[in-house]
Formats: structure tokens, C-alpha cells, sequence
């Protein structure tokens, strides 16, 4: 299912509200209206309202949102209603966080492969995925992993990216702090907490 026209706003407050329904889901709550998923999630309810709009009318006029079908709705939106295999690429102190960390189960995606140029730490596991050399990256294609996390130094980013392309991955979540630089097929997102961080003490009084 694809969908047209779409604010990347939108999309990226997606996962948020299926966050929160998921945790309403889980403590067997059937129905949700606008107003109290925005008090839940800090999000403005007419905000909520808009973002569903684009894709169908979800809620019900007095009743609001059924949590059941719309996190399925959602799921199938976001194209995540199936198991996705991600590879991971750098296994430094962040890669090892982010192998060991449970939220990307939340949203259907399944870390199967590391890799690493280090002869220490490849053949070792960490969570009964075994770290592989990098020289095997080109078999992501026949393993059916098209999605990827970049974990690893500033350096080594893009050619690691152009590698990954090669090999048929089609999207790219990187944490190195650079920008990449890849074909229009393919999605490139980039995380830096530390440039995050960094805008925190203009919002804060100077004590």
C-alpha cells in the first residue's frame, strides 16, 4: 500500500501514535478519542485528526477511535504489518546498544545480521546474532534483508552506504554523524542525539 502526496511530518508521527496505542492495547483499553491519545502522548488532537484524515475516516462521532483496528490500520500504512530483516553495520559500543535493544521489535523489524571489520569481535554473539565480517554484506540480498542500520565511524559512513546499496538494501537508518548520500530509491534517515543535546541549553535559563 502506497500512499501520495503525504507530509514526511505526518509519516515520521506515525510510530507515535502507535506507540501509545499499542500501550493502550496492552492495558485492554477498546477505544481511544482524539482528545485523550493527545493528552497521552503530549500531541495536539486536531494534529491527530489531520494525519488520520489523509488516509480514511478512522474514528467513529462519540465512540472515537477503535485501538484494535486502528493500530492495524496504522501497521499496514507504515508497511510494517510484516516481520522486516535489518542488517547492522558497526559494533562499537553503540552498534552493541542498538542490537540489545527491544523497541525495534515494537515496530516489526528484526536486527538477523551484524557486521563489523574487526577479526576481536566477528564470529562473537550478542543476543544469538553472530557478528560477521563485512566482507559479507554483499549476501544481504539473498538473505532478503533490505533495510539497514549504519553504527559506524564518520569515516567509513558512506562508502559503507554505497556497499549497502550494492547489495540490494533499499533503506538506510544512520547514526554516523555525516550526511550520506545515495539515489532517490533509496531512503536515507539520519540520527545524531549529540546535535540534540546540543540545542538543549538555548532553551534552557542560564543559571
Amino acid at each position: 500500500m502506497k500512499y501520495q502526496k503525504i507530509p514526511d511530518e505526518t509519516v515520521r508521527r506515525l510510530p507515535i501514535y502507535l506507540r501509545g496505542l499499542l500501550f493502550l492495547s496492552e492495558q485492554d483499553k477498546q477505544s481511544i478519542s482524539s482528545q485523550d491519545l493527545g493528552k497521552l502522548l503530549c500531541a495536539n488532537p486536531w494534529q491527530i485528526r489531520k494525519d488520520f484524515s489523509y488516509f480514511g475516516n478512522f474514528g467513529t462521532p462519540g465512540v472515537g477511535y477503535n485501538i484494535k483496528k486502528l493500530v492495524k490500520q496504522i501497521k499496514k500504512i507504515l508497511q510494517i504489518d510484516v516481520v522486516r530483516k535489518v542488517a547492522l553495520i558497526g559494533m562499537g559500543n553503540l552498534g552493541s546498544a542498538l542490537l540489545s535493544y527491544p523497541g525495534f521489535r515494537i515496530y516489526g523489524f528484526d536486527i538477523v545480521a551484524a557486521f563489523d571489520t574487526d577479526p576481536k569481535k566477528i564470529g562473537k554473539k550478542i543476543k544469538n546474532v553472530t557478528i560477521e565480517d563485512i566482507s559479507n554484506v554483499h549476501t544481504l540480498k539473498k538473505r532478503k534483508i533490505n533495510f539497514a542500520i549504519i553504527a559506524a565511524p564518520q569515516h567509513a559512513a558512506q562508502q559503507l552506504a554505497n556497499v549497502l546499496v550494492k547489495a540490494g538494501v533499499k533503506g538506510i537508518l544512520n547514526f554516523s554523524p555525516c550526511c550520506i548520500i545515495a539515489s532517490k530509491k533509496i531512503k536515507v534517515m539520519s540520527i545524531d542525539i549529540a546535535t540534540d543535546l546540543a540545542c538543549l541549553p538555548y532553551y534552557t535559563p542560564a543559571s
